[in-house]
């Protein structure tokens, strides 16, 4: 996580009843960037990839790690279906099992790692380009000027930093001044906002939390953020917000 930048004490966010905000905490998909990124491009990049890049890399320090974690999550598997995985010796026996998992669109932290290894590669020789919604980079820069501006995501911090800083806007990581993902633990578990309050120097009710899911936005509530739910076109329909204020653009804050 980067080191928080010092925000400066002025914005012209009008829409706020907690007043500034020190932190906006913004999730990935369906949030900042089409789910057509994730399920259309960088998904089917990995699948595609997988074989080749661990036959290359099965033997790094980094994957060895991340097949470790990958095995210790396969044997407390609890879904008879899943393939079977004893460990990094056995790579060529990864795949299935990552197939899966995408399958299922598991929030695996070793999945995810090893996601962010083959993007990067992606990434950086422009197979790959992080496609963000419109008003995006205009609210980036207005919130990094007032507060913090932080990323919460299933996908890796790799990956969350690949993503901005190959963006169809730009190298945009100046503006955000730190990056969560699973490591910090799940989006569905209130502990998880409280972990990252403290780890940015602010109180979760100082917090204001972007999702297109109720799901992630009710532990954030509960761990006492406040929050707004996210309706961009494409995502799946919320017949019940839970109370949620829905927003369908970052222009109104």
């Amino acid at each position: 996580m980067t080191k928080p930048k010092p925000p400066n004490n002025h914005t012209g966010n009008k829409d706020l009843s907690l007043g500034i905000p020190k932190l906006f905490l913004l999730d990935v998909e369906g949030t900042i960037a089409p789910l057509s990124l994730v399920y259309e491009q960088l998904f089917p990049y990995a699948r595609a990839h997988f074989e080749r890049y661990l036959q290359l890399h099965a033997a790094d320090p980094g994957v060895v790690s991340d097949l470790t974690m990958l095995a210790e999550e396969n044997a407390a598997e609890t879904d008879e279906t899943a393939p079977k995985f004893a460990g990094p010796e056995y790579w060529d026996e990864a795949i299935p099992y990552l197939n899966w998992l995408m399958d299922r669109d598991r929030k695996s932290t070793a999945l995810k790692s090893l996601q962010g290894r083959i993007w990067k590669g992606g990434f950086e020789c422009d197979e790959l380009q992080g496609t963000l919604f419109e008003d995006v980079p205009k609210a980036l820069e207005r919130w990094s000027t007032a507060a913090h501006v932080a990323i919460y995501s299933s996908g890796s911090v790799a990956a969350q930093l690949l993503l901005f800083r190959h963006s169809n806007f730009g190298d945009l990581t100046s503006l955000i001044s730190g990056y969560f993902d699973t490591r910090t633990g799940p989006k569905t578990s209130s502990a998880s906002y409280e972990s990252i309050a403290s780890a940015m120097g602010c109180e979760p009710r100082e917090i204001m939390f972007f999702s297109d899911a109720v799901r992630e936005l009710d532990p954030a509530r509960e761990a006492g953020c406040h929050t707004r739910l996210v309706m961009r076109e494409g995502n799946a329909p919320v017949d019940d917000a839970h109370g949620h204020r829905r927003i369908k653009s970052f222009n109104v804050l």
